[in-house]
């Protein structure tokens, strides 16, 4: 025994040391950086200075000042001839973050390969329950907890970690947009967002602080939006006393397009452009991006703000401070040390390597939503025509950018394969395809439903793919309407009507009031956007190469009276009212963390370490899950917690804790989950976070909804 006590106090001597001297380097790194980063300051005139603070800042000759060119890298680059991955809201469903860290990963080395070492990714807001809203695809979901966990990967995964930081195999991230952007009163783009700083902290603040404390996000983007009254870009007390001074975030912020600007066009905070520059300035904003560089929206230009500073010296420390942060990160990045390599506008950077992973990703994105009488997954043998309908089954590459249904900030990968080729592909000559696209998104013309209805009656089964695109859906793209687009539900209907088995497969980037389909469509999957391998991935679910085991990371609302609708809910009226609506369920047609599988899966009760722990300690609780079906499936499985009596008010329940297993049949893995301060703590009516003495409700199961979650009562003492 005490042989093995010495050994693990070498090793824990040994592994302080290291960090110690990794800190020690660091320290020295950080010491000579700002050290270069000063004696270049004192060199530069005001007019280079300025003209550093703008995003693709051309390179300075003079004084041997590198260019930094920045791309958006949401899933893949916004470029020709990339790798496009599963689209945010995907990613977010496969519920491992181990993914999206490899999918950042591949984007930094294809960004390095075309010089890009900015990124303007990754979106970490948390989405409030309003689908109307465009946005909603670019994040990962509804919940603080889950999204941080998939942010903190993506930051990790582009700039790397420890010695790799920064290094010719990673670029800057950029975490945007801070913060609360989707919470807004009418799911409209840059709405103004108005809420308690109680809400703040409990929803939209975490992401950003894992950014930051986590994963040592070197960038961060203000929304575009009023936050309680001060726009973001001119909000000191969000800018630097919270995400600066409180939260230790110590690289540079930048603008989001135009935005330092509209505090004079947008929001009538200002009379001119030098005094939104100023405004901007002051609040830490220290690069300024402004898309395309039409002088007449620029703020940080020495044409707006020279003859400002000349005036006025005293501003000229703001000049400096913004300046520095944005050389340090240049230095960081090692471009003082480099040249750029000629790249050419046709150059692929996309690898083999990438798009089977992009392949890999999209399988394990996809959500069974309903699955009536096992119709899926289809059996090849007993098929021997199968209809392909619906306006998102295929679609050509156009002229101009990239596909619709790839999503928002998609580039253009060297291919993609559409729902109608995926199954082509898979079936070959052994079955009959009837394809008939039956209706356009965009229009209400019904004259090829009776095609439709042709093809769907000449077939043993039917896939119908609808859903949205682009051109429904993303930035600046927010509707009124939850229901499918155009003529949709009228398609739908009179496929059904023919009494064939359907399938309905939706490509789409919000969650939509599907209700008809719910109903009476026997099986549902949700792809959402699945990349340049979409097709390949969805053939492989419909007949039974993939099991789907993605989950719902956003609730899908059965209406638009319904919104916001979200698992975050606090405890509702109790009386006459009961907290329902008259005429309605308010459930969500489909909750958070819910997603079917081919299997079947049980859950043991659950069990804890301790049952009583000190308010600062901690515990384990633990559940047993087995696979009672025939198949082999993947099983996330979800941990939320609730302090039961509390001297504040609480959500219901917050997921805390998830894992994403492999299951054979017949086989049982334990599944464990910690339980402590981070889980358990509240933010008290002083909005500090505290652990407090009471029991608490641990829940754990396969979705949010009650009657897939087991419970224990944990007891905290003081």
């Amino acid at each position: 025994m005490k042989k093995i006590w010495l050994t693990a106090l070498l090793l824990a001597t040994l592994l302080t040391s290291e960090a110690q001297n990794n800190k020690s380097v660091e320290s020295r790194l950080d010491t000579e950086i700002n050290e270069q980063v000063a004696k270049l300051i004192s060199q530069m005139t005001l007019e280079e200075k300025i003209a550093e603070m703008t995003q693709d800042a051309p390179a300075n000759d003079r004084l041997g000042i590198p260019f930094m060119k920045f791309g958006e890298g949401l899933h893949g680059l916004w470029y020709d001839g990339v790798t496009v991955y599963p689209q945010a809201i995907a990613a977010g469903s496969t519920w491992e973050p181990k993914l999206v860290k490899k999918m950042a990963e591949q984007t930094a080395l294809e960004a390095r390969a075309l010089n890009i070492t900015h990124i303007y990714s990754p979106n970490l807001d948390v989405i409030s329950g309003d689908p109307r809203y465009g946005r909603v695809e670019e994040s990962y979901g509804e919940d603080p907890y889950l999204v941080s966990r998939m942010g903190v990967a993506f930051i990790q995964g582009m700039q790397g970690m420890g010695e790799e930081q920064f290094d010719k195999n990673h670029v800057v991230a950029t975490a945007k947009h801070f913060v609360g952007y989707p919470e807004n009163r009418r799911g409209i783009n840059g709405g103004f967002s108005d809420m308690s700083e109680r809400r703040l902290r409990e929803v939209f603040l975490p992401p950003f602080e894992a950014a930051v404390k986590e994963g040592d996000i070197a960038c961060i983007m203000p929304g575009h939006q009023d936050f309680n009254g001060v726009p973001c870009h001119m909000n000191s007390w969000l800018l630097n006393d919270v995400l600066r001074g409180e939260l230790g975030f110590d690289g540079f912020i930048v603008s989001d397009n135009n935005d330092v600007g509209r505090l004079q066009t947008m929001h009538y905070i200002t009379e001119t452009r030098a005094e939104a520059a100023l405004l901007g300035l002051k609040a830490g904003v220290d690069m300024d991006l402004v898309l395309g560089k039409p002088l007449d929206l620029y703020t940080y230009h020495a044409t707006v703000l020279k003859d400002t500073i000349q005036k006025n010296p005293e501003l000229v420390k703001y000049i400096d401070k913004a300046t520095s942060r944005i050389l340090k990160a240049k230095y960081k990045l090692g471009l003082f040390d480099s040249k750029s390599k000629e790249v050419k506008t046709d150059t692929i950077v996309s690898k083999k390597e990438h798009q089977e992973f992009a392949y890999e990703m999209a399988k394990k994105a996809i959500i069974l939503l309903k699955n009536d009488n096992n119709l899926l997954p289809l059996d090849k043998s007993k098929i021997k025509s199968l209809a392909i309908i619906g306006p998102n089954a295929t679609e050509l590459q156009p002229k101009k950018g990239t596909y619709s249904l790839l999503g928002g900030y998609s580039g253009l990968p060297p291919y993609y394969v559409s729902v109608l080729d995926g199954i082509k592909n898979k079936v070959g000559k052994e079955i009959k395809i009837n394809y008939a696209k039956g209706c356009d998104l965009l229009d209400e013309s019904t004259q090829g439903i009776s095609e439709a209805v042709a093809a769907a009656e000449n077939s043993d089964a039917v896939v119908l793919v609808v859903g949205g695109s682009r051109r429904t859906a993303g930035e600046g793209v927010d509707r009124e309407s939850l229901e499918l687009y155009g003529v949709q539900n009228d398609l739908v209907e009179a496929i059904h009507k023919t009494g064939k088995p359907v399938i309905v497969v939706l490509i789409n980037g919000r969650p939509l009031s599907i209700n008809y389909i719910a109903e009476n469509v026997p099986s549902i999957l949700e792809t959402w956007y699945l990349g340049m391998r979409s097709g390949d991935a969805i053939a492989d679910a419909l007949f039974g190469d993939v099991n789907p085991g993605g989950k719902l990371t956003v609730s899908f609302p059965r209406s638009v009276g319904q919104i916001p609708v979200t698992y975050l809910e606090r405890p509702d009226f109790i009386g006459s009212g009961k907290g329902l609506y008259k005429n309605a369920v308010k459930t969500p047609l489909f909750p958070f963390g819910y997603g079917l599988s081919y299997t079947a899966f049980n859950y043991s009760k659950p069990k804890l370490e301790k049952e009583t722990i000190n308010m600062d300690g901690f515990t384990t609780v633990s559940v047993e899950v087995t696979n009672t079906g025939q198949r082999t499936g993947d099983e996330v499985v979800q941990m939320y917690v609730r302090d039961d009596y509390a001297s504040v008010g609480r959500y219901l329940k917050m997921l805390k804790g998830f894992k994403r297993i492999t299951l054979k049949p017949g086989e049982t893995k334990t599944v464990s989950f910690k339980l402590g301060f981070d889980e358990l703590n509240i933010l008290n009516q002083d909005l500090k976070k505290v652990v407090e003495p009471g029991t608490f409700t641990i829940s754990v199961g396969a979705s949010s909804k009650v009657e897939d979650l087991k419970t224990i009562t944990l007891k905290v003492k003081s």
